[in-house]
């Protein structure tokens, strides 16, 4: 099965290698695939199109590509701004998945003073180690599976001293001191501070989950490389046409400084401090 979109403001590369997704890898051919929603997916350039195979054309992958958001009105709102007009002109095809909300909070946790294929690496083994074997890999485990996890459980991981906070993430919502089905609902502060009764969960982590997977535009993840450019670029703050989709101005703004001001210009070993 397989389905076709147009690629307007739609850039693999961007979009899969911007820090946001850590199971999708890019082919021979300039395609990716990954396993999300319990599949195995492939996205690929078709002229002025993207084929995405082993998906069909549902609700449920539209919102995971966030398709049916118009990219061009973000743009056209940040460009105001002389520097993220530029960001925007530099990758115009960044698009946030709304992934997994599970799967967002582990792996962000699991990317704390990491770097992206330590963190792909160590998020492979959790599947393959706890996840259900489908064609073509493993799912992400859900939390019911992980349940009674220990720390100890984890070692297999390799993801030193993150082991324990996964294992707390995993007991929290479980026990539903921490109940994701709620966060979406609440307003983004009380929404931080619920996953930060998770250990290890600081305000990036957090930000981080409340973006990729909440899609809480307002939600602005500060790691290392965003505190510098901050400081360089906005010292007094964002302005006024980032209200509201500050998320979203971060992700354009990051890109267009790593990939174009030598911050860090390898997308694959971007340092993901806290």
């Amino acid at each position: 099965m397989e389905f076709v979109v147009k690629n307007l403001n739609f850039d693999l590369r961007q979009t899969f290698n911007c820090g946001q997704c850590f199971r999708w890898k890019e082919s021979e051919n300039g395609g990716f695939s990954g396993i999300a929603l319990g599949r195995r997916v492939s996205l690929r350039n078709s002229g002025e199109n993207i084929v995405i195979t082993g998906a069909e054309d549902s609700a449920e992958w539209r919102r995971y590509f966030d398709l049916d958001t118009d990219y061009s009105e973000y743009i056209a709102r940040l460009s105001a701004d002389p520097t993220l007009k530029k960001a925007c002109e530099c990758s115009p095809g960044i698009r946030i998945l709304r992934q997994e909300p599970f799967e967002t909070l582990l792996s962000f946790i699991i990317s704390q003073n990491n770097n992206i294929p330590r963190i792909m690496g160590i998020v492979e083994r959790l599947c393959e180690n706890f996840g259900e074997k489908i064609d073509g890999g493993y799912t992400f485990p859900t939390a019911e599976r992980l349940r009674g996890v220990s720390a100890e459980d984890l070692a297999p991981l390799r993801a030193g001293f993150r082991a324990k906070y996964l294992a707390d993430a995993v007991l929290k919502v479980n026990s539903e001191e921490v109940e994701l089905d709620e966060i979406d609902a609440l307003p983004l502060d009380e929404a931080r501070e619920k996953l930060k009764l998770i250990k290890g969960v600081g305000d990036k982590v957090a930000d981080c989950v409340l973006l990729f997977a909440f899609h809480k535009t307002d939600a602005f993840p500060k790691d290392v490389w965003v505190k510098r450019l901050m400081a360089e670029f906005y010292p007094d703050g964002l302005p006024e046409c980032t209200k509201g989709i500050e998320g979203i101005a971060q992700q354009y703004l990051f890109d267009y400084v790593r990939n174009n001001r030598g911050l860090n210009t390898a997308a694959d070993s971007r340092n993901l401090s806290t």
